[in-house]
């Protein structure tokens, strides 16, 4: 970058920088439950993911609106890509051995 383009930005405000921006809509995600069969979007508040050492351990949960059930649902790597990227809460799983 060149110094009279960084001197540039130095002097910009956050209001100069963000003008024009539109909000941006909430990322929901598709699920489905188990139990009652029901098919509905989340939010990423209404998931969480936890990370493991292994495939097993990596999994992640929601109550289903439709009939309260606790969901549980295993996690690939693109999975964990997607949630995390969409701002899900990650607990990330330690051994204790």
């Amino acid at each position: 970058m060149s110094e009279s383009a960084t001197a540039g930005a130095r002097g910009m405000s956050v209001a100069a920088a963000f003008a024009g921006m539109r909000s941006v809509a909430p990322v929901v995600f598709r699920a489905g439950c188990p139990d009652c069969r029901g098919r509905f979007e989340l939010a990423a508040s209404a998931l969480r993911l936890a990370i493991g050492a292994s495939s097993r351990t990596t999994f992640y949960s929601f109550v289903c609106p439709g009939c309260g059930a606790a969901v549980r649902k295993p996690a690939g790597e693109r999975i964990v890509e997607l949630l995390t990227g969409g701002g899900v809460s990650t607990l990330r799983l330690h051994s204790t051995l």
